[in-house]
C-alpha cells in the first residue's frame, strides 16, 4: 500500500528535523501545536508512526520512557542522561557486522539490534 506524502506529514517531518534534540511525540506535538492549533494528537502520533515505518525518521526506544525521534534516520548509536533524559548521537562508526559476532545458542534469527548508552551529561554533571 502506498502512502500518499500529506501536508500534515511535511508539518511533523518538519518538526523532527527543527527540534535535534532526539523529541518525543508529546513534544513534537507540543512545538506543532503552537504553530498549527488544529492539528490533533492522533494525527501527529500518526504520521510519526508511518515516518518511522518508511525510514523517513528513525524511532529511537527508551527503556522504561516515552521513544524518542531522531532525523537522521542512518545506523548510529545513542547515549541517554540518567539525569534529565535527553538522548544524544554517539560520534562514532557503526558496527554493520556486529550480528555475526554475536553468537546465539537459544534459537534465535537476528533481525536487528538497538543499543543505547547511558551516562550524565555535560549539563547534569
Amino acid at each position: 500500500m502506498i502512502s500518499r506524502n500529506t501536508v500534515q506529514r511535511q508539518i511533523v517531518l518538519g518538526a523532527v528535523r527543527s527540534l535535534p534534540i532526539h523529541p518525543t511525540a508529546e513534544e513534537i506535538y507540543s512545538y506543532i501545536a503552537k504553530i498549527h492549533p488544529t492539528i490533533s494528537k492522533g494525527t501527529v502520533y500518526r504520521n510519526l508512526n508511518l515516518l518511522a515505518e518508511q525510514g523517513e525518521v528513525l524511532r529511537v526506544r527508551i527503556p522504561d520512557g516515552a521513544d524518542r525521534f531522531d532525523f537522521r534516520s542512518d545506523c548510529h548509536y545513542h547515549i541517554r542522561c540518567t539525569r534529565c533524559s535527553r538522548v544524544f548521537d554517539v560520534d562514532m562508526p557503526y558496527r554493520e557486522d556486529f550480528l555475526q559476532e554475536v553468537a546465539d545458542t537459544h534459537g534465535f534469527i537476528f533481525d536487528g539490534y538497538d543499543i543505547a548508552f547511558t551516562g550524565v551529561c555535560p549539563d547534569c554533571q
